[in-house]
């Protein structure tokens, strides 16, 4: 038996049903939730993130959820720290940290640190905005496919920031963004290995075997996200006059697309179509993460989910 306290990761791609699962067990073990999601930290975006309900949150409350305004940034570091504080304090009380979410990186970031990045160069940014106007985004990504190919599979084409900051990370160190991920970890500049985690991961995926089945509760749940009233939330966000679509929150798939229809960028049908590929997209990316997780046991979605985890779990928890 591990010595050290148990803590359960319980991660999985959107709209793969881990909270359903995670309120689930909690009425079976003593565990209580910590989210593991860089959307849900934001206040006033509910409908969008899937949030659970307040009757849910009432029922099983959630740390990390609502601690940030859609204005400020969270970074892998800032959940490290605050999750490591959740996790302290519920294992003082006796109970199970569950961690609960689709935000890899900072799972892996809980786990195993953080790298030691090169620090921003300014030179080299004013080089890949100029870079990015001239040549478009579509050349960035394709530049970073061949100085980072597994970078360039992980990051979106779109995704202008990440694609700057990996060409950056290269430009500037030489090495690929990849590779430095790969290097051993380090956090406030001690070196971090696996076993310096002061908790026993018991790591959990709920992953589908049929994509088509991820693909239509993606699409069935963006659509009745849509009839909950989302427009009217991403409205409110809209209208404070604050917010701009450069900002981490406005980023999360779905309010971007939202955004840019009330915008008047795109059609009400652009958005829906839009907003589901982006999600599609995104639970790719996820499902890539999980592939390459270490110990970590998978569970397809479909079926008698539920059962065939609690057993595990009760195997693994005694």
């Amino acid at each position: 038996m591990n010595s050290l306290p148990p803590a359960i990761f319980l991660m999985g791609p959107t709209a793969a049903g881990k909270t359903d699962l995670a309120l689930e067990l909690v009425q079976h073990f003593p565990c209580d939730i910590i989210s593991v999601d860089s959307a849900m930290i934001y206040r006033g975006m509910d409908i969008g993130t899937a949030k659970p309900s307040p009757a849910q949150l009432a029922a099983a409350p959630h740390r990390l959820i609502d601690i940030l305004d859609p204005a400020e940034a969270y970074s892998a570091a800032q959940f490290r720290r605050d999750a490591l504080r959740e996790m302290a304090q519920i294992t003082q009380a006796g109970r199970i940290p569950l961690l609960v979410g689709g935000t890899m990186l900072y799972f892996r970031a809980l786990q195993y640190g953080l790298t030691d990045l090169p620090a921003a160069d300014e030179t080299v940014r004013a080089q890949l905005e100029d870079e990015l106007q001239r040549n478009g985004l579509a050349s960035l990504h394709a530049r970073l496919a061949q100085v980072d190919p597994r970078a360039a599979a992980r990051i979106h084409p779109h995704d202008t920031q990440r694609i700057q900051r990996a060409l950056e990370v290269y430009d500037v160190s030489g090495v690929s963004l990849s590779d430095l991920i790969d290097a051993p970890q380090t956090s406030d500049g001690l070196t971090m290995e696996p076993g310096a985690f002061p908790y026993h991961a018991v790591k959990i995926a709920v992953v589908p075997d049929d994509r088509a089945e991820l693909h239509r509760r993606i699409e069935a749940r963006f659509k009745a996200m849509l009839t909950q009233g989302f427009i009217g939330e991403v409205e409110r966000l809209h209208h404070r006059g604050d917010l701009h679509i450069g900002l981490p929150a406005l980023r999360a798939v779905g309010y971007r697309q939202v955004w840019c229809h009330l915008q008047g960028e795109m059609s009400y049908d652009q958005m829906v179509e839009r907003g589901i590929f982006a999600t599609r997209q995104f639970a790719k990316r996820q499902l890539t993460w999980l592939r390459s997780a270490h110990d970590t046991i998978k569970f397809d979605i479909s079926g008698n989910i539920f059962g065939k985890v609690l057993k595990h779990l009760t195997t693994t928890l005694i």
